[in-house]
Protein backbone atom coordinates (compact mmCIF):
# COMPACT_ATOMS: atom_id res chain seq x y z
CA UNK A 1 0.00 0.00 0.00
CA UNK A 2 2.60 2.21 0.92
CA UNK A 3 4.51 1.87 -2.50
CA UNK A 4 1.48 2.32 -4.29
CA UNK A 5 0.51 5.98 -2.07
CA UNK A 6 4.42 7.08 -3.36
CA UNK A 7 3.59 5.95 -7.10
CA UNK A 8 0.24 7.81 -6.55
CA UNK A 9 1.67 11.33 -4.87
CA UNK A 10 5.40 11.61 -7.11
CA UNK A 11 3.30 10.58 -10.34
CA UNK A 12 0.72 13.52 -10.17
CA UNK A 13 3.27 15.74 -8.81
CA UNK A 14 5.71 14.67 -11.98
CA UNK A 15 2.17 14.59 -14.40
CA UNK A 16 1.77 18.45 -12.64
CA UNK A 17 4.76 19.86 -13.41
CA UNK A 18 5.21 18.03 -16.93
CA UNK A 19 1.48 18.86 -17.83
CA UNK A 20 2.55 22.86 -17.17
CA UNK A 21 5.20 22.90 -19.82
CA UNK A 22 3.01 20.57 -22.28
CA UNK A 23 0.27 23.47 -21.95
CA UNK A 24 1.75 26.21 -22.79
CA UNK A 25 3.93 24.80 -25.40
CA UNK A 26 1.13 23.50 -27.17
CA UNK A 27 -0.43 27.25 -26.43
CA UNK A 28 2.58 29.04 -28.05
CA UNK A 29 2.43 26.48 -31.58
CA UNK A 30 5.58 24.86 -30.12
CA UNK A 31 5.26 20.72 -31.08
CA UNK A 32 5.32 18.85 -28.22
CA UNK A 33 7.40 15.67 -29.28
CA UNK A 34 6.96 13.52 -26.38
CA UNK A 35 5.24 13.50 -22.89
CA UNK A 36 6.71 10.91 -20.25
CA UNK A 37 6.09 10.03 -16.72
CA UNK A 38 8.74 8.50 -15.33
CA UNK A 39 12.58 7.21 -16.86
CA UNK A 40 13.76 4.11 -18.12
CA UNK A 41 12.32 1.49 -20.30
CA UNK A 42 8.78 2.88 -21.52
CA UNK A 43 5.50 0.30 -19.78
CA UNK A 44 2.60 1.78 -21.59
CA UNK A 45 2.69 4.30 -24.60
CA UNK A 46 0.49 5.71 -27.39
CA UNK A 47 0.50 8.89 -29.79
CA UNK A 48 -1.95 11.43 -30.72
CA UNK A 49 -2.00 14.27 -32.02
CA UNK A 50 1.75 14.23 -33.33
CA UNK A 51 2.91 13.67 -29.21
CA UNK A 52 4.12 10.55 -27.97
CA UNK A 53 2.41 9.77 -24.48
CA UNK A 54 4.55 7.82 -22.43
CA UNK A 55 4.42 6.08 -18.91
CA UNK A 56 8.25 4.71 -18.25
CA UNK A 57 9.68 2.10 -15.34
CA UNK A 58 11.32 4.45 -12.48
CA UNK A 59 9.26 7.29 -10.92
CA UNK A 60 11.79 9.41 -10.50
CA UNK A 61 11.07 12.62 -13.24
CA UNK A 62 9.14 13.04 -16.55
CA UNK A 63 9.90 14.87 -19.25
CA UNK A 64 8.21 17.17 -22.16
CA UNK A 65 10.46 17.22 -24.99
CA UNK A 66 10.01 19.87 -27.94
CA UNK A 67 11.05 19.75 -31.77
CA UNK A 68 14.47 21.03 -31.77
CA UNK A 69 15.38 19.93 -28.33
CA UNK A 70 17.55 18.06 -29.77
CA UNK A 71 19.12 20.25 -32.27
CA UNK A 72 16.98 18.24 -34.86
CA UNK A 73 14.23 20.01 -36.73
CA UNK A 74 11.67 18.73 -38.91
CA UNK A 75 11.84 21.67 -42.07
CA UNK A 76 9.08 22.32 -43.41
CA UNK A 77 7.96 24.96 -46.22
CA UNK A 78 9.20 26.51 -48.99
CA UNK A 79 12.00 28.28 -46.99
CA UNK A 80 13.20 25.52 -44.81
CA UNK A 81 11.41 27.16 -41.59
CA UNK A 82 11.61 24.73 -38.83
CA UNK A 83 7.38 24.54 -37.67
CA UNK A 84 7.25 24.60 -34.22
CA UNK A 85 10.51 24.14 -33.40
CA UNK A 86 11.42 25.20 -29.72
CA UNK A 87 14.23 27.65 -30.43
CA UNK A 88 12.59 29.37 -32.98
CA UNK A 89 10.00 30.33 -30.89
CA UNK A 90 9.61 33.86 -29.62
CA UNK A 91 12.08 34.26 -26.52
CA UNK A 92 8.70 35.10 -24.35
CA UNK A 93 6.92 32.12 -25.12
CA UNK A 94 9.65 29.87 -24.62
CA UNK A 95 10.54 31.59 -20.77
CA UNK A 96 6.67 31.25 -20.31
CA UNK A 97 6.96 27.69 -21.39
CA UNK A 98 9.60 27.16 -19.19
CA UNK A 99 8.63 28.35 -16.02
CA UNK A 100 4.74 26.73 -16.37
CA UNK A 101 6.21 23.19 -15.09
CA UNK A 102 7.89 25.40 -11.58
CA UNK A 103 4.44 27.25 -11.76
CA UNK A 104 2.17 24.27 -11.84
CA UNK A 105 3.36 22.85 -9.08
CA UNK A 106 2.77 25.71 -7.27
CA UNK A 107 -0.24 25.31 -8.27
CA UNK A 108 -1.05 22.07 -7.26
CA UNK A 109 0.28 22.30 -4.16
CA UNK A 110 -1.94 25.77 -3.20
CA UNK A 111 -5.18 23.32 -4.47
CA UNK A 112 -4.08 20.63 -2.18
CA UNK A 113 -3.73 22.94 0.57
CA UNK A 114 -7.14 24.14 -0.02
CA UNK A 115 -8.34 20.56 0.73
CA UNK A 116 -6.26 20.04 3.72
CA UNK A 117 -6.40 24.15 5.26
CA UNK A 118 -10.43 23.39 4.87
CA UNK A 119 -10.29 20.10 6.41
CA UNK A 120 -8.13 20.76 9.58
CA UNK A 121 -7.49 24.71 9.42
CA UNK A 122 -4.05 26.62 10.21
CA UNK A 123 -2.08 26.72 12.87
CA UNK A 124 -2.04 30.21 14.25
CA UNK A 125 1.12 31.87 15.81
CA UNK A 126 -0.10 31.96 19.29
CA UNK A 127 2.12 31.14 21.83
CA UNK A 128 0.96 28.03 23.51
CA UNK A 129 3.72 28.88 26.06
CA UNK A 130 6.77 30.15 27.13
CA UNK A 131 10.00 28.15 28.67
CA UNK A 132 11.36 29.14 32.21
CA UNK A 133 14.59 30.13 32.02
CA UNK A 134 15.08 31.49 28.59
CA UNK A 135 14.42 34.90 26.48
CA UNK A 136 11.22 35.09 25.82
CA UNK A 137 10.10 34.57 29.34
CA UNK A 138 12.61 37.54 29.91
CA UNK A 139 11.40 39.31 27.92
CA UNK A 140 7.47 39.14 29.42
CA UNK A 141 6.29 37.71 26.66
CA UNK A 142 3.59 34.44 27.45
CA UNK A 143 0.60 32.19 26.74
CA UNK A 144 -1.87 33.28 24.31
CA UNK A 145 0.63 36.19 22.82
CA UNK A 146 0.55 36.55 18.97
CA UNK A 147 3.28 36.95 16.66
CA UNK A 148 2.77 39.49 14.24
CA UNK A 149 6.25 39.64 12.73
CA UNK A 150 9.83 38.39 13.58
CA UNK A 151 13.19 40.57 11.98
CA UNK A 152 10.53 42.42 10.27
CA UNK A 153 8.92 39.45 7.86
CA UNK A 154 5.04 39.19 8.75
CA UNK A 155 4.37 35.91 10.62
CA UNK A 156 1.33 33.81 9.60
CA UNK A 157 1.79 30.31 10.91
CA UNK A 158 3.24 28.83 13.84
CA UNK A 159 5.42 26.92 11.59
CA UNK A 160 7.28 30.44 10.50
CA UNK A 161 7.30 31.08 14.27
CA UNK A 162 9.39 27.71 14.47
CA UNK A 163 11.78 27.68 11.30
CA UNK A 164 13.12 31.22 12.61
CA UNK A 165 13.61 29.86 15.61
CA UNK A 166 15.48 26.80 14.18
CA UNK A 167 17.55 28.72 11.65
CA UNK A 168 18.77 31.17 14.06
CA UNK A 169 22.93 30.61 14.94
CA UNK A 170 22.09 33.76 18.20
CA UNK A 171 21.64 36.65 16.37
CA UNK A 172 19.18 38.96 17.60
CA UNK A 173 15.33 38.52 16.95
CA UNK A 174 13.41 41.58 16.60
CA UNK A 175 9.62 40.49 17.26
CA UNK A 176 6.17 42.11 17.10
CA UNK A 177 3.20 40.64 18.96
CA UNK A 178 -0.23 41.46 20.21
CA UNK A 179 -2.11 40.98 23.35
CA UNK A 180 -5.59 42.25 24.41
CA UNK A 181 -5.26 44.33 21.13
CA UNK A 182 -1.86 45.92 21.30
CA UNK A 183 1.25 45.55 19.04
CA UNK A 184 4.26 45.12 21.73
CA UNK A 185 7.95 45.19 20.07
CA UNK A 186 10.65 43.32 21.74
CA UNK A 187 14.35 42.28 21.19
CA UNK A 188 15.54 38.67 21.95
CA UNK A 189 18.51 37.18 21.60
CA UNK A 190 18.23 33.02 21.67
CA UNK A 191 19.97 30.99 24.09
CA UNK A 192 21.88 27.96 23.17
CA UNK A 193 21.50 24.59 24.60
CA UNK A 194 24.61 22.57 24.55
CA UNK A 195 22.58 19.50 24.72
CA UNK A 196 20.78 20.00 21.29
CA UNK A 197 23.30 22.09 20.22
CA UNK A 198 20.78 25.12 19.10
CA UNK A 199 19.60 28.37 19.84
CA UNK A 200 15.98 28.80 21.26
CA UNK A 201 13.57 31.50 21.78
CA UNK A 202 11.80 29.85 24.45
CA UNK A 203 8.64 29.50 22.99
CA UNK A 204 6.66 26.00 23.82
CA UNK A 205 3.37 24.90 22.09
CA UNK A 206 0.89 26.75 19.72
CA UNK A 207 -2.89 28.08 19.93
CA UNK A 208 -5.49 25.50 18.09
CA UNK A 209 -5.97 25.24 14.27
CA UNK A 210 -8.13 27.70 13.27
CA UNK A 211 -10.33 27.21 9.96
CA UNK A 212 -12.34 30.53 9.61
CA UNK A 213 -14.66 31.50 6.59
CA UNK A 214 -14.16 30.64 2.84
CA UNK A 215 -12.36 33.61 1.85
CA UNK A 216 -9.82 32.58 4.93
CA UNK A 217 -9.43 28.79 3.74
CA UNK A 218 -8.34 30.56 0.38
CA UNK A 219 -6.11 33.09 2.00
CA UNK A 220 -4.63 30.04 4.55
CA UNK A 221 -3.93 27.82 1.61
CA UNK A 222 -1.94 30.80 0.27
CA UNK A 223 0.13 30.86 3.14
CA UNK A 224 0.58 27.56 3.80
CA UNK A 225 2.55 27.38 0.22
CA UNK A 226 4.26 29.95 1.53
CA UNK A 227 5.41 28.48 4.01
CA UNK A 228 6.73 25.64 2.05
CA UNK A 229 8.52 27.29 -0.67
CA UNK A 230 10.32 29.48 2.28
CA UNK A 231 11.71 26.27 4.00
CA UNK A 232 12.52 24.94 0.85
CA UNK A 233 14.79 27.85 -0.21
CA UNK A 234 15.99 28.29 3.53
CA UNK A 235 16.80 24.88 3.92
CA UNK A 236 19.04 24.81 0.12
CA UNK A 237 20.75 27.97 1.84
CA UNK A 238 21.19 25.93 4.78
CA UNK A 239 23.06 23.05 2.45
CA UNK A 240 25.20 25.95 0.81
CA UNK A 241 26.14 27.67 4.12
CA UNK A 242 27.30 24.12 5.71
CA UNK A 243 24.63 24.22 8.58
CA UNK A 244 23.40 21.04 6.43
CA UNK A 245 24.90 18.18 4.97
CA UNK A 246 23.84 16.77 1.55
CA UNK A 247 23.70 13.47 3.17
CA UNK A 248 20.52 14.56 4.73
CA UNK A 249 18.80 14.95 1.41
CA UNK A 250 16.40 12.63 0.37
CA UNK A 251 15.31 10.72 -2.95
CA UNK A 252 12.70 8.69 -4.34
CA UNK A 253 13.59 5.72 -1.42
CA UNK A 254 13.76 7.93 1.13
CA UNK A 255 10.52 9.53 0.37
CA UNK A 256 9.02 5.95 -0.38
CA UNK A 257 10.22 5.32 3.09
CA UNK A 258 8.99 8.25 5.11
CA UNK A 259 5.19 7.81 3.08
CA UNK A 260 5.67 4.15 4.52
CA UNK A 261 6.36 5.70 8.81
CA UNK A 262 3.75 8.24 7.72
CA UNK A 263 1.20 6.22 6.54
CA UNK A 264 1.88 3.36 8.88
CA UNK A 265 1.13 6.09 12.17
CA UNK A 266 -1.73 7.69 10.66
CA UNK A 267 -3.53 4.26 9.97
CA UNK A 268 -3.61 3.67 13.30
CA UNK A 269 -5.38 6.76 14.29
CA UNK A 270 -8.19 6.81 11.31
CA UNK A 271 -8.83 6.81 7.68
CA UNK A 272 -9.10 10.58 7.59
CA UNK A 273 -5.81 11.24 9.19
CA UNK A 274 -3.79 9.06 6.24
CA UNK A 275 -5.60 11.23 3.58
CA UNK A 276 -4.48 14.43 5.58
CA UNK A 277 -1.32 12.91 6.09
CA UNK A 278 -0.87 12.17 2.32
CA UNK A 279 -1.58 15.72 1.25
CA UNK A 280 0.76 17.34 3.63
CA UNK A 281 3.89 15.01 2.27
CA UNK A 282 2.12 16.26 -1.42
CA UNK A 283 1.90 19.92 -0.90
CA UNK A 284 5.31 19.33 0.42
CA UNK A 285 7.01 17.64 -2.45
CA UNK A 286 5.11 19.41 -5.31
CA UNK A 287 6.60 23.41 -3.76
CA UNK A 288 10.25 21.41 -3.35
CA UNK A 289 9.96 20.47 -6.88
CA UNK A 290 9.01 23.51 -7.67
CA UNK A 291 11.71 25.88 -6.32
CA UNK A 292 14.05 23.21 -7.38
CA UNK A 293 13.28 22.78 -10.36
CA UNK A 294 13.73 27.17 -10.36
CA UNK A 295 17.25 26.95 -9.47
CA UNK A 296 19.84 28.81 -12.01
CA UNK A 297 21.82 25.28 -12.36
CA UNK A 298 22.22 23.51 -15.75
CA UNK A 299 20.04 21.06 -16.97
CA UNK A 300 17.39 22.12 -14.76
CA UNK A 301 14.43 24.79 -16.12
CA UNK A 302 15.90 27.66 -13.95
CA UNK A 303 19.32 26.88 -15.86
CA UNK A 304 17.73 27.04 -19.46
CA UNK A 305 15.77 30.78 -18.23
CA UNK A 306 19.24 31.55 -17.67
CA UNK A 307 19.89 31.26 -20.93
CA UNK A 308 16.94 33.10 -22.09
CA UNK A 309 17.38 35.83 -19.89
CA UNK A 310 20.85 36.40 -21.25
CA UNK A 311 19.12 36.00 -24.73
CA UNK A 312 16.95 39.27 -24.14
CA UNK A 313 19.79 41.62 -23.02
CA UNK A 314 22.20 40.18 -26.23
CA UNK A 315 19.30 40.52 -28.36
CA UNK A 316 20.32 37.34 -29.79
CA UNK A 317 20.79 33.50 -28.50
CA UNK A 318 23.93 31.47 -27.38
CA UNK A 319 25.28 29.21 -29.87
CA UNK A 320 22.45 25.65 -29.30
CA UNK A 321 26.09 24.18 -28.98
CA UNK A 322 27.67 26.00 -25.99
CA UNK A 323 23.88 25.81 -24.27
CA UNK A 324 23.92 22.21 -25.20
CA UNK A 325 27.22 21.50 -23.81
CA UNK A 326 26.40 23.33 -20.76
CA UNK A 327 23.23 21.10 -20.00
CA UNK A 328 25.19 18.09 -20.55
CA UNK A 329 27.38 18.58 -18.19
CA UNK A 330 24.47 19.77 -15.77
CA UNK A 331 23.00 16.26 -16.56
CA UNK A 332 25.72 14.12 -15.69
CA UNK A 333 26.20 16.15 -12.25
CA UNK A 334 22.44 15.51 -11.72
CA UNK A 335 22.81 12.18 -12.78
CA UNK A 336 25.77 11.44 -9.93
CA UNK A 337 23.91 13.66 -7.13
CA UNK A 338 21.04 11.35 -8.14
CA UNK A 339 23.17 7.81 -7.58
CA UNK A 340 24.69 9.77 -4.28
CA UNK A 341 21.41 10.19 -2.92
CA UNK A 342 19.92 6.96 -3.55
CA UNK A 343 22.95 5.50 -2.11
CA UNK A 344 22.07 7.26 1.06
CA UNK A 345 18.91 6.10 1.09
CA UNK A 346 19.34 2.92 0.81
CA UNK A 347 22.22 3.13 3.51
CA UNK A 348 19.74 4.37 5.80
CA UNK A 349 17.61 1.72 5.35
CA UNK A 350 19.77 -1.10 6.74
CA UNK A 351 21.02 1.31 9.75
CA UNK A 352 17.90 1.00 11.08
Amino acid sequence: MQIVLFLLIFGVIVTAHEFGHFLLAKANGITVVEFAVGMGPALFKFTKGGTKYVLRLLPIGGACMFEGDDGLYEKKGDKGEQIGAFPNAKVGARIATVIAGPLFNFILAFILSLFMVGSIGSDKPVLGDVMEGYPAEAAGMQSGDKIISMNGEKVYLYREVSLVSMMNEGENITIVYKRNGEKIKTIITPKYDEETDRFYIGFQGFGTYEKGNAIDIIKNAYFEVRYTIKMTYKSLFMLIKGQASVKELSGPVGIAQIVGEVYEEAASVSFKAIVLNMLNIAILLSANIGVVNLLPLPALDGGRLVFMIIELFRGKPISAEKEGMVHFVGFVLLMLLMVFVMYNDISRLFVK
